[in-house]
Order: C-alpha cells, then structure tokens, then sequence
C-alpha cells in the first residue's frame, strides 16, 4: 500500500501543473457535504471535540465520550461487537443503532464497526436529536460525525507508544506527505493489546483480553480548477475475549464471581473505501461520495454463562454493503441556502448462528418438558440467514434569512425493503418410556422467506433567531429508525417445534415474531448557542421533548435461551442539556448536564402493562466536567505543559421494564498531564482513578439474573513524536 501511495504521489507531482499556478480559492476538501460547518448557529445540540482535546485526554473510542456530550451514553457491555448507544432516553441493545455514523463524509452501515480505536483524528462531531431529514435511516437520535487527519492540512511523522496496566499496549505510526498543494497522501496503523482486566474464576484467565489492529491510508486531490477527490481506505482486524458477566443472587443481592467452562471471544475483519468527489461552482457545489464495507465477524459465547453445560452460541456474518449519495449544496454565506440530495443503498449479509446444545442444556431445555430421552449428549441447531436489504431516498432543505431570522424547512421520502431467507434445522434420535433401546429419528426443519418494506416521510422545520450573543432556535424534526427480523429467536423456535414433534403434538411457534417494526419520533427542541465575554465563554443549552411511536425494545423471553426485537406502541422522552466552555487565563473549562425523564405511554408484554414506566438501558442525568490548566512554565523547559483532571457521571439507569433493579448515579475520576517539547512528548494518565465499582449492562437467560461491570482503575505513560 505505502509503495502504491508513494507511486501515485510522483505520478502526480510530475503530471500536474504547480501549485502557485493554480487558483484555488474556494476549495474546502474536507467541509461538509450537507452540514454548515458553523455549528454554533444551527438548530440543533451538538457537541464537537478536536484533535488535541482527543489526545491530551486519551480518548480512544466513541464509548469514552459518554456524558462529555450531554445525555450521550455508550457503555462497555463486554465486546466492541455491542456497540450499542442511547441518546436522550432512546437506544437498542441490538441491531438497528438510534444514531449514525459517518467518517470522512461517508456513513457507517453495520453498527458492529462502531467501535473502532479513534486515531489521528482531527474532530468529531455529535449531533443529538432527529437527523433524519438529511442522513437518514436510523439517526433518529442523532449523527456522529467523525473526520480523520488530513495529509493537506497536516504533513509529517507520527509516533506514540503507550503502556498501561495489565499489560496495555498501544502503538501508532503514520506519515502525511503533500507532493504539491494539490496531492496529499497519509498512511497510518495502530496496534493494541490487552490482558484484559477480568478473570474467569473457572479458568483461572483474564476473559477480556484481547488485540486490536488497523492501517488507514488517504489522499486527496485537486486535479482541476474547483475539483476536488477524497479517499479514504481503511482495514482493520480485532481478536478479543469479552463478556465478563456476572450471576446476580437477587435474595442476598450479590455477585457471583465470572464463571463459565466455555472460551469467549469476538473475532473481526473490516474493510471499508470511501471515496468524496466535489465540484466547486461560484453559488453552490456538487458532490458525490461513494462507500464499499465488507464485515466479516464471529462470535462464540457460553452463552448461559455458567460453568453448567448447558449451550454455546455462535454468530458469524459476512457481509458488503454499497452507499452512493449525490448532493448539491449553496454556498453557506447566501441568503437564500438550499440543500438537496440522492441517496442509495444496498447490503447482503449471509450469517450462521449454530446453537450447540450440551448435555446439561439437553436435560434441563428439552428433556425435562417432554419426558423422552435423547441418545444425543451434544448436538447441533443449525440456523443459516441471508439477509439482503437496500433502499432509496430523496431529500431537501431550504432555509431563507429574514432580518434576524432563519426559517428552515425539509423533507426526505424514504424506501427500503428487505428479505430474510431462513434455514434452520437439526437431527436428533430419541426414546420413550415404552421403547427405551430403539432410538428413533427426528429431523427438524424450518426454513422460509419473510419480506418487509417501508415507505416513510421524514421532515423537518426550524426557526432561528440570531443576535449579537448568538442565536435561540426552535425546531421540530421527525426521526426513523429501520424495522429487521430477530434472527436469534430461530432457535427457540426449533426447540420449540422439536418438543412438539418428540411429543407428537402440532407445532405452534413460527417466524412471524422474527420481524419487528421501524420506529419513529418527533423531536420538539427549544434551544440558544451563546458567546459571551468577547467568545471566552461559550454556551448551548437546549429543552427537547420527544414522541416516539413503535419505539423497538430488546427483551429476553423468559425461559429463552436467546433475545428480540419487540415494539413498544408508545414511549416519550423529555429532558434539558447544558454545555458550556469557558478559557480564563491558563484555564480551559469545559462543563455538560444533561436530564432525560423517559417513559413507556403504552407498552404491555406476556400480560403486564409497563405504561408509566421509564425506559430501561438509558441514564436519567449525564454529567462531566473537565479542567485543563496549561503551567506555565520556561520554554527550555516545555513548549506546552497540561494538566487535565475530569470527572464524569451517569445514572439513574434502570435495567429492565419492571423498574424493579437499577444502576443509582455514579461519577468517574480521570486526570492526564502532557509535556510538549519540540517534536517530543510525554505524558501519564489514569481513568476510573478511584477505583469505582459500577454496572454497564444486566439481562437474563434460562431465568437466571447477570451483570456486567465497568472497568477498574486504568493508568499508564505514553510517548509520543511528531517530525
């Protein structure tokens, strides 16, 4: 890749005219293809964090964000396969995200690649509330806009290495090159390694171990007068263990230590190109941004996570996905703005999800409740998905100025469609009581097609006032989350038609509970960005009220051995943000808050009524609160010398509908100091500094009660260079 890269470079140097013969003015590469890039006067909450607040604070992943964006909340629920996200109240435990993703101006299709390690990254951007008007399917809570390092606005070498306890290992090397001022190219990899941070008291070994890896490589180009090309190629490979989840006695309310006699672990390789042309006019320009994903994943749980042999589960999806998207966009300084846009999709997922019953599953799942026995002590539920999905979408958005005022008005027309060809299917020999030597075979299969598509209308409506301090706005969005089939119900629904067959009775499950329904909100927000004392101090604040319809939930069937996707009628969320950012002298204070009061309107399940209810999985309150203070202290000495102590907090969450068991609000401690000298730095760091002991996630198999827990005290050094 580094030859090709370096190939191109030359090629380029030597076939273009030179720099300071070409007129540039206008060109922004990496500007927004839909988005102002003056956030702080649109109508939406957004949080954007840069490049050195990103490093000096030692975020690597999208979950160290949590509560830094108000009512932002991604916990660490055992692997970086559950990337799940909650946003003012709303979330999913599995499938389809209540957010999107998008890097380099390209969206992210599998929420399985969410969780990735966040390296020479120059912002990132969170946008909370509906987004659906412009972005789309599921980001009905929001965007995450995520822009790497440009090799046109940065050149040189950079190196860090890093080491923490339990053996944390982090390393990253890249180098960004401009042959001219129209070619860039960057190339960039990280390696991480862990021992993890849990131990299986079965084994005796650390369960979350694991190592991460990546290479990205860029380059933009300006082959022309206002033409501009933009690639970004990313491979990644993770390998990890995970699922540290505890046993919960509910009659002494403790927990038992992590013990179960299988290996966990999640194995991942990703790759993704995203490709952004633009075409620069004097009142608008002209994009067309293009995206090839391919995820190949596997996970294998004991997933009744007890040293009983009872099941072991396995998932493996290979799946490609193709976005294309044309958008045209005024110039940002009109009166009269406009945005419009293309949008199309389409992904094909093949996936195997075996269920491997032992003998302990075998006794107590299907013996038990028919009264036969089985000649198997281990057998397989084979069950094979091919999932292809695609869609399409028509959008605009036109905003007017009027005085003080912008008014702004959109819509989107929205269509997807999407199958699930099912094969699930076992063999097993049996006896009964009045024949105990012949065994008997049954061959068990269930195999169809089930269909569903969706048409949705997704507008928007906004007004801003703006005035010397800022601007108050007030907006109405509606938001769409897509509907999918619950393909982990498929092996209950064989054992079920099992039991039935070994009892010679008709079988009463099927696949119509596979398929769940889109959701859909209205999003209500009242809101002001301000700038005070000559923009030393600047502030957002935001009230959002939120109706949601059909809101999708991930339960546990009881006496199931896996999970689903159901839907609730309806739901509401209200709730306040506040976030601030003040520089006094060598102080940078950066604050945030955000309540969320969100319950179930209507929602009842196996004959009980959850109306009234808050939502489970998602914080009440978030907040976080950081202090940088630059020391000042002789240049021989350092160029940048930084203190960062932070604390963040998160809670009440309540784990499941019922209300009955809940996380009370808990706040953790972090502080770094950085030393910048020349090309040189260092710093030390440490996270959950107090040793904090807390709960990220609970759910319940075969009616028995586990925890998941936050990780302990972190803390380690890092070196760093940049030539």
């Amino acid at each position: 890749m580094t030859f090709i890269t370096a190939f191109i470079s030359l090629f380029i140097t030597l076939f273009t005219e030179t720099a300071d013969t070409v007129m540039l003015a206008g060109i922004d590469i990496v500007s927004s293809v839909k988005l102002s890039d003056d956030t702080d006067n649109q109508p939406y909450s957004a949080t954007t964090l840069g490049r050195v607040g990103i490093e000096e604070r030692h975020i690597n992943s999208i979950k160290e964000l949590t509560a830094i964006a108000p009512n932002f909340y991604q916990p660490d629920y055992g692997s970086r396969m559950t990337s799940s996200i909650y946003v003012r109240g709303f979330g999913s435990r599995i499938d389809q995200p209540v957010v999107g993703m998008n890097i380099d101006q390209v969206p992210v299709m599998n929420k399985n690649n969410y969780d990735f390690e966040l390296f020479d990254i120059d912002r990132i951007q969170i946008i909370r509330g509906a987004q659906s008007t412009l972005f789309g399917r599921n980001t009905s809570g929001g965007t995450i806009n995520i822009t790497t390092l440009s090799p046109l606005n940065f050149q040189g070498k950079r190196l860090s290495v890093e080491y923490g306890n339990e053996n944390n290992i982090r390393i990253k090397a890249a180098h960004y090159e401009a042959a001219s001022k129209r070619f860039g190219w960057s190339v960039g990899t990280y390696y991480n390694h862990s021992d993890g941070f849990f131990t299986n008291s079965y084994t005796g070994d650390n369960c979350d171990g694991g190592d991460n890896a990546a290479v990205r490589a860029r380059f933009q180009w300006l082959p022309a007068d206002r033409w501009s090309i933009d690639n970004t190629f990313t491979i990644g490979y993770t390998d990890e263990g995970g699922w540290g989840y505890r046993l919960f006695d509910a009659a002494s309310g403790t927990l038992a230590p992590i013990a179960y006699n299988e290996e966990c672990f999640y194995r991942r390789f990703n790759l993704s190109d995203g490709l952004v042309v633009k075409r620069f006019f004097d009142n608008f320009t002209i994009s067309s941004a293009t995206g090839y994903q391919y995820t190949d994943d596997k996970m294998h749980l004991d997933n009744d996570f007890l040293a009983d042999d009872y099941f072991i589960l396995e998932q493996a999806q290979r799946e490609h996905s193709i976005t294309q998207e044309f958008v045209i966009k005024s110039r940002d300084d009109n009166k009269f703005k406009w945005v419009a846009g293309l949008f199309g999709f389409y992904r094909h997922m093949q996936m195997e999800a075996p269920v491997n019953f032992r003998e302990y599953g075998i006794s107590e799942l299907i013996e038990k409740y028919s009264g036969i026995h089985l000649r198997e002590r281990d057998f397989t539920i084979y069950d094979d998905f091919t999932i292809p999905a695609w869609g399409t979408a028509g959008y605009a958005q036109i905003s007017y100025s009027i005085g003080a005022f912008d008014i702004s008005a959109g819509a989107r027309i929205n269509y997807e469609y999407s199958s699930m060809d099912y094969n699930s299917r076992s063999l097993i020999h049996y006896t009964t009581k009045n024949n105990s030597i012949f065994h008997a075979p049954l061959l068990t299969v269930y195999d169809g097609r089930k269909e569903i598509d969706e048409w949705e209308l997704l507008p928007s409506l906004s007004l801003v006032y703006k005035h010397r301090f800022g601007n108050v706005y007030g907006s109405v969005r509606k938001g769409f989350k897509a509907g999918g089939f619950n393909t982990q119900l498929f092996s209950d629904i064989l054992r079920n038609r099992m039991i039935a067959g070994l009892m010679q009775q008709p079988a009463t499950s099927d696949a119509s509970s596979t398929i769940y329904e889109p959701e859909t909100n209205w999003n209500y927000e009242l809101g002001t960005h301000l700038s005070l004392f000559d923009g030393k101090l600047n502030v957002s604040m935001a009230l959002f009220y939120i109706k949601c319809h059909d809101q999708q939930l991930t339960i546990f069937p009881k006496g199931g051995t896996g999970r689903m996707m159901s839907n609730a009628s309806e739901s509401h969320s209200k709730g306040v943000e506040f976030a601030a950012t003040w520089h006094v002298g060598h102080f940078t204070i950066d604050g945030s808050f955000g309540y969320t009061k969100a319950e179930f309107d209507k929602y009842e399940s196996d004959g009980v009524d959850y109306s009234g209810n808050y939502l489970p999985l998602a914080p009440q309150q978030t907040m976080a609160v950081n202090v940088a203070y630059e020391i000042p202290v002789p240049r021989a000495f350092a160029h940048r010398f930084v203190l960062n102590a932070g604390w963040n907090g998160t809670g009440r969450i309540y784990w499941n509908e019922t209300n009955t068991m809940s996380q009370p609000f808990y706040g953790l401690f972090s502080a770094s100091l950085s030393w910048e000298k020349g090309h040189f730095g260092a710093s030390i760091w440490s996270k959950n500094l107090l040793d904090k002991e807390y709960k990220t996630f609970y759910f319940n198999s075969i009616n028995n009660d586990f925890f998941a827990e936050g990780k302990p005290l972190q803390f380690g050094a890092s070196l760093h260079i940049n030539l």
